[in-house]
């Protein structure tokens, strides 16, 4: 690949229209001053000097869409209440019309509170509901997914699984089945609930630890050799095209069933790990839906997590730098 091909790979992500479907979430953050212990308990006492609320969930998967100059389309439920007003209010920086969005007096809005000192998280505090959707707006979110999928031209499906309820195996299996007839590429965040729901899909992207407590394996990170006998059997069982498994520290593994690459991580100074499986999932979405190969996609998606974590708050990645950095590792001047 030469420094034009990848420039015009980049560009071409603007003429993409990506639809996400998951749990959606107000991240919340206080930043302060500890200078002392609590006399009432051996707690830190936190000076708030300021507050933020950003975009979380499957709603930063939608950042990291819209950073990297694509069109996404967010698709999710929560609450009708102050915090899903929030919520829509911060969606409007993103997209002007919230058309994805289902709100349900049956459940609250989820929200994490971080408490930050000198870039150190001291504690977070989740306000949530995880019981799955209600019969009658599980069928009514469905249905609007599939209207939408009717409606727009769609290159890809993302599900972005946070084991809050909002995917349900009935989604799963309507969404999928559509998406398929379409031929419409499909790519998954999974988590632990749903884990062997996801079938027929065109790229999966658990972390190790999920990958090996979901399968029920024994297996180390380093046995690179063992990972692909594994993955082999598992996606020959799930109908999974690509499986893309992120290694934290080791990098990141992906496999095509026949063939398999092992991409190193880049060494970097590490602050916050919050976030970059968003941004892996959304950089292996555009890149696949542009036609990159699997050890491209798995490259430059490594490239993107890591970036990702050299912040202290969860951000979406800067499309400017990946591609400057991508350019290195592919050697392109």
């Amino acid at each position: 690949m030469n420094k034009v091909e990848l420039e015009q790979i980049f560009e071409s992500f603007s003429n993409f229209n990506v639809l996400i479907i998951g749990d959606v979430m107000v991240d919340a953050y206080v930043w302060g001053k500890v200078d002392r212990i609590s006399p009432e308990a051996p707690v830190p006492i936190v000076s708030c000097v300021n507050r933020e609320s950003r975009l979380g969930g499957a709603a930063n998967v939608a950042l990291n869409i819209k950073s990297l100059g694509a069109n996404p389309i967010l698709c999710s439920v929560i609450g009708n209440d102050e915090k899903g007003k929030e919520f829509l209010n911060l969606l409007t920086k993103i997209q002007e019309e919230q058309y994805g969005i289902v709100e349900s007096d049956k459940r609250r809005t989820t929200v994490k509170t971080r408490f930050i000192s000198d870039n150190q998280h001291l504690i977070r505090v989740d306000e949530e509901d995880t019981h799955e959707l209600a019969d009658e707006i599980e069928l009514q979110f469905i249905d609007h997914i599939k209207s939408l999928l009717e409606k727009h031209e769609i290159h890809a499906v993302v599900f972005e699984d946070y084991d809050k309820g909002v995917i349900t195996k009935n989604l799963i299996e309507e969404i999928t089945a559509l998406s398929n007839k379409k031929n419409i590429p499909i790519l998954v965040d999974p988590k632990k609930r749903h884990y062997t729901d996801y079938k027929n899909v065109t790229l999966f992207k658990p972390n190790f630890k999920e990958f090996v407590e979901g399968s029920n394996l024994l297996i180390e990170k380093g046995d690179i050799e063992g990972l692909f006998e594994e993955a082999k059997k598992f996606q020959n069982e799930m109908g999974i095209e690509k499986l893309l498994i992120t290694l934290s520290e080791l990098g990141v593994f992906i496999s095509n069933e026949k063939t398999y690459e092992h991409i190193p991580a880049v060494v970097r100074q590490i602050a916050d790990v919050s976030g970059a499986g968003d941004t892996v999932i959304s950089v292996a979405t555009l890149c696949l839906a542009a036609g990159m190969d699997a050890k491209e996609i798995a490259a430059i998606s490594n490239l993107a997590g890591g970036i990702v974590c050299e912040i202290p708050v969860v951000v979406p990645i800067d499309k400017d730098q990946l591609l400057a950095e991508s350019k290195k590792i592919f050697a392109i001047a």
